[in-house]
């Protein structure tokens, strides 16, 4: 108890911050605010609007949390999570517990009580299949992890589609698609580059059950079928000639990292295509948008 009450109150508020992935959640956060955006238009006010997007942010912030929690003996052996506050002993496992439960109630009551009970049981859920389901389980039962525990990662713009309309639309559906087959592309760029590390945790991400050239074709293949994903908000005229193009050109950009990853051409391609897969990700939902603003101008 003395130990855990030292940690406690030598941990700093960095520490914490550092437990909720604050870059991780931005970037999620970002696609649930354009879910709010891009959703029939109701006036939420200010607190309203507010009252969701904190809600949202402190329940992906508590299953970060969790994760970093559930994960501690494998970040203690990977590299790129060494320095992770749990595994440096900066925060106890009680603590980031209190702190997780202390965000995912704060979520919950934010959301029930001035958003909506769907945004609330959604978040909830997101944070279940993220924390619970793929951290716990399909991470280290199964190299198609990522594929399965994707969706829970793909939900915010629906979370803020629901937070605005209390509803679960087609269109909103569409949008966590483009995001849950844009995930396997992302992670395992990002998988190939940490091979050796995932191998030695036990992990048994594709690069390491399958090999890095199965992986690297996988790639590929999935940024083209992202790219004709990403064409169905404008087929189905919920964008316009902006994204489009938005779209068209992102999908190029990304086809063409996969492809240099697949011939090997660079060194160091793997961590080039994952970067910009982050590119991709936030200038599509950015020419999302810009388009819908633009189309509110003119009409």
């Amino acid at each position: 108890m003395a130990t855990t009450l030292m940690t406690a109150e030598t941990a700093g508020w960095r520490d914490f911050w550092a437990l909720t992935k604050p870059r991780v959640v931005a970037m999620l956060l970002v696609t649930a605010m354009v879910g709010m955006v891009l959703a029939p238009h109701q006036d939420l006010g200010l607190l309203r609007g507010l009252a969701a997007i904190f809600g949202l942010w402190a329940g992906m912030a508590s299953a970060a949390v969790i994760n970093q929690w559930v994960d501690q003996q494998i970040d203690a052996v990977m590299a790129r999570t060494q320095g992770r506050p749990l595994v440096q002993g900066r925060v106890s496992g009680r603590v980031a517990l209190l702190w997780a439960g202390f965000l995912a109630a704060a979520s919950m009551l934010v959301l029930t009580l001035w958003v909506n009970p769907l945004t609330a049981w959604l978040t909830a859920l997101g944070m279940v299949g993220y924390a619970g389901i793929y951290t716990r389980f399909l991470k280290r039962a199964t190299p198609q992890n990522i594929v399965i525990g994707g969706l829970s990662g793909a939900l915010p713009p629906l979370l803020g589609w629901a937070a605005v309309t209390g509803q679960m639309a087609p269109e909103a559906w569409l949008l966590v698609l483009i995001i849950f087959v844009w995930t396997p592309p992302h992670f395992w760029a990002l998988a190939i580059h940490r091979r050796d590390d995932y191998a030695k945790a036990g992990i048994p991400m594709l690069p390491v059950t399958h090999g890095i050239e199965l992986t690297k074709s996988l790639v590929w293949y999935y940024t083209i079928l992202l790219g004709l994903v990403s064409l169905m908000p404008y087929l189905i005229g919920m964008s316009g000639l902006i994204y489009l193009a938005t779209a068209v050109v992102l999908a190029a950009m990304f086809m063409r990292e996969a492809w240099l990853l697949r011939r090997g051409a660079r060194e160091g391609q793997a961590m080039k295509t994952f970067g910009f897969s982050i590119v991709y990700l936030l200038g599509l939902f950015a020419g999302l948008l810009i388009d819908h603003l633009w189309l509110l101008r003119i009409t």
